[in-house]
């Protein structure tokens, strides 16, 4: 009966090891294809009693782990990342909402620290550009002047940004958490009219590291 548990849990070590083996990717040059979403606000708005609000939006690509050792690592990904805002205020002695959705290709290169098999730590720039953006403005008034407050002919589409966060990885599928901030305004050459403003998100993806 001893020699049997003996050998039971022999084997069963053995199979621990050897599973924790093939999943643990720090030393692989690996990709893979993730998706989730983005929590988005802006800060440091110029504006007439502007208040902004959070706004959800769609974030999704791929990436490819570059490892320099066991425990150290380049990650760089691309994604298309909605960001925004959704604010509300008064110009002109009447109030207003606004919302605004700005999807971008975002271009992060992240150092990654693997102090563990299934936890990374990722931390780096990030270069960000706008392919679209919709905006909503609705008021009682709705006057053409208070429209062209919102008007921005200058936008910035080239944004330089900073990212970190961790992924958690089990077996081949992988859990993202991030959150970032913008370096430079959206104003390209500093006059435009408001909202002038930095994004600032927050991001979770799962995804699957082949």
């Amino acid at each position: 009966m001893k020699n049997s548990i003996l050998k039971f849990a022999t084997i069963l070590l053995i199979s621990t090891q050897s599973f924790a083996q093939d999943n643990d990717f720090r030393e692989r040059l690996t990709g893979g294809l993730k998706v989730g979403g983005n929590i988005s606000n802006v800060y440091d708005t110029q504006g007439e009693d502007f208040q902004a609000n959070a706004k959800l939006g769609f974030a999704g690509g791929a990436f490819i782990s570059i490892p320099i050792g066991k425990y150290l690592g380049v990650q760089p990904e691309i994604l298309i990342s909605q960001k925004g805002f959704q604010g509300s205020g008064r110009l002109l002695g009447s109030p207003y909402d606004f919302s605004r959705t700005t999807t971008f290709v975002d271009v992060p290169l992240l150092f990654a620290f693997k102090p563990l098999s299934f936890f990374t730590i990722v931390l780096g720039p990030q270069y960000s550009y706008l392919v679209h953006q919709k905006d909503v403005f609705s008021s009682a008034i709705n006057t053409s002047a208070q429209e062209t407050e919102f008007n921005n002919d200058n936008i910035r589409k080239n944004i330089l940004c900073g990212i970190g966060g961790v992924d958690f990885t089990v077996n081949h599928v992988v859990v993202g958490l991030r959150a970032g901030a913008d370096f430079q305004k959206n104003n390209g050459s500093g006059n435009s009219t408001t909202p002038r403003y930095k994004n600032v998100w927050y991001q979770a993806t799962i995804g699957f590291r082949f």
